[in-house]
């Protein structure tokens, strides 16, 4: 059987996504997750909603799950440009385990399946500010080059202030997605399945790659806190060659006045 998970948004407006299917499915809050039993004639599935903007999907068919996709559009909250897509193989048997892409459930019960849910939902998350993340590499390692051959760079102080402060949202985005990280609430009253958790959390690397993200977040932020910088040296040399023009102008119009008599 599969099982998909969904990174579509920085978050969801998880109250509407409540109302959006309590209507036609058992639908209930488990601390501040939406779970919904999905029940069709030929198939039923467990959605979990998370607030952070990642959904998982058990035993959902592929054309259902596109128009999940497409019902929830409505309720997030910044979108993100290409949505993450994670999945895997799972099937039921004694002992709960997670080995690679295939899941092993000890019972069909929701909060097993909640319990691996909340570290894949983790792990696409992470996947998804990886993605990001790599995008603003890509489209800005050239300036360190630009400027230590030219001298310059080919942005206006506007432009990188914007881009720092899309960094910094990433970074604030990240930071607080890392309480999330720790121990999630549903494993306070269910700590039997704290083990399961922390063990996924081991074998999909959230720790580690939510400490690599940081690191590359301030890697950039080291970047443009130079460029302004050196934008900010550029206008101030700006400034004083204007003050010396002027400078010059007003010796030039008072020897004009004053020795030549010409004005």
């Amino acid at each position: 059987m599969d099982c998909g998970v969904y990174c579509t948004a920085l978050s969801y407006d998880t109250k509407l996504i409540y109302d959006l299917f309590r209507g036609y499915n058992e639908t209930e809050i488990i601390d501040d997750v939406i779970h919904v039993a999905y029940h069709q004639e030929a198939f039923q599935a467990d959605l979990f909603f998370f607030p952070y903007g990642t959904f998982v999907a058990w035993n959902l068919p592929k054309k259902a799950l596109d128009g999940i996709v497409v019902d929830i559009k409505p309720f997030e909250t910044d979108p993100i440009e290409v949505i993450e897509h994670e999945s895997y193989i799972y099937q039921y048997g004694g002992v709960a385990s997670f080995d690679d892409e295939m899941i092993t459930l000890s019972d069909e019960t929701v909060n097993i399946k909640l319990a691996f849910s909340h570290g894949l939902a983790n792990s696409a998350k992470l996947s998804a500010f990886e993605g990001i993340i790599q995008k603003t590499f890509e489209d800005n390692k050239h300036l360190p080059h630009r400027l230590a051959k030219h001298g310059k760079i080919p942005l206006s102080r506007y432009q990188i202030r914007r881009k720092m402060g899309q960094l910094f949202l990433d970074r604030t985005s990240i930071n607080l997605h890392l309480g999330e990280l720790d121990i999630p609430e549903f494993f306070w009253e269910n700590s039997d399945y704290e083990p399961l958790y922390e063990k996924m959390s081991c074998e999909l690397d959230l720790h580690p790659r939510t400490l690599a993200l940081n690191q590359k977040l301030g890697v950039l932020h080291d970047l443009f806190e130079m460029l302004g910088q050196e934008l900010s040296d550029q206008h101030s040399s700006r400034l004083e060659w204007a003050i010396i023009l002027l400078i010059v102008l007003e010796v030039l119009i008072l020897l004009l006045h004053d020795v030549i008599k010409v004005i």
